[in-house]
């Protein structure tokens, strides 16, 4: 099971991510843009995802992911929950994530350090 710590570990060195409690909810970010959240019983994790993309994702496990609530459909937003995610499968929707929210040229440098 994956646990914020554990999202924390990929997220803190991640240029231009910073962490922040926002109405006791952990959140990581870049600038104001939000690109991961946690609920605040820490048992679900909404990540960016691309709005095109994300019901096929569902579909393919809904045990795992969900829409997020009809107030952020409207948002690149999914919902995972933490007891079905494995740690490369979190790393791999972490790092999407924040590629969605970074400038190209931020994360072309940074990735190539992560093989």
């Amino acid at each position: 099971m994956v646990t914020v710590d554990d999202v924390r570990r990929v997220a803190r060195d991640l240029p231009r991510s910073e962490e922040h409690l926002i109405r006791d909810r952990v959140k990581f970010r870049v600038g104001r843009i939000v690109y991961v959240a946690f609920s605040r019983d820490e048992t679900t994790m909404g990540f960016g995802f691309p709005k095109e993309e994300r019901a096929g994702l569902v579909a393919a496990d809904p045990s795992k992911f969900q829409l997020p609530r009809e107030s952020d459909m409207r948002f690149n937003w999914v919902v995972a929950r933490l007891d079905q995610l494995d740690e490369a499968e979190m790393t791999e929707l972490v790092l999407d994530a924040w590629r969605m929210v970074v400038p190209k040229k931020v994360w072309t440098a940074y990735l190539p350090r992560l093989a």
